[in-house]
């Protein structure tokens, strides 16, 4: 995938965060684990451009294809139903040590390159490689996704996982120490992108 906008003749879509859901699942470690204290982060605050014309494919790769996001990594909220103190302080701890929010502010993912597979009118599976700089390291991520547009929207699903020892995050310990996260996170996103002109 080459740099996002650079080509007035690609179908341009902006992603719409109020329609998209973009969530973080940490697993827990530590004497609280068996408990099932594995909180669900929803990411709040994010943009974004994909650029994507199906008149354009080259059969099998989208060399003209690209997306560029960006979150704003202060934006991570704990979805789940847990007392208002232990939420308040999962977050603190997620914004001032985990991430480092104030030196970080930003996380961003941008392409390198998609292989496209048609799955019928409309449907795609698309196979992406590119970069994503998280904690001031940046590393190669392959994604894949199921993609559907339906006249000026753009659908794209799928999930994929991190170690935080790549990325040089310490992971967060909190209730005394007796909740540690492990190392992976598993994302999940069901992304709504809208064309633009």
């Amino acid at each position: 995938m080459s740099s996002a906008g650079t080509d007035a003749a690609l179908g341009q879509y902006l992603l719409d965060n109020n329609a998209s859901r973009f969530t973080v699942r940490a697993f827990a470690g530590g004497m609280l684990a068996a408990m099932g204290h594995s909180p669900t982060i929803a990411i709040r605050d994010f943009s974004g451009v994909v650029n994507f014309d199906p008149a354009h494919l080259d059969p099998g790769r989208a060399e003209r294809a690209a997306l560029r996001m960006e979150i704003r990594a202060d934006s991570l909220e704990v979805t789940d139903d847990i007392k208002r103190a232990d939420r308040t302080e999962m977050e603190s701890t997620m914004c001032a040590k985990v991430l480092e929010t104030a030196r970080y502010p930003a996380i961003t993912f941008e392409s390198a390159g998609a292989a496209v597979e048609s799955l019928g009118e409309g449907r795609y599976r698309v196979t992406v490689t590119g970069k994503l700089s998280l904690h001031g390291v940046t590393r190669s991520l392959p994604l894949t996704t199921q993609m559907t547009i339906t006249g000026g929207m753009l659908r794209a699903s799928g999930d994929f996982s991190i170690l935080q020892s790549d990325y040089g995050i310490a992971r967060a310990r909190v209730a005394g120490g007796a909740l540690k996260l492990k190392d992976e996170l598993k994302f999940a996103f069901d992304i709504v992108a809208r064309k633009q002109g």
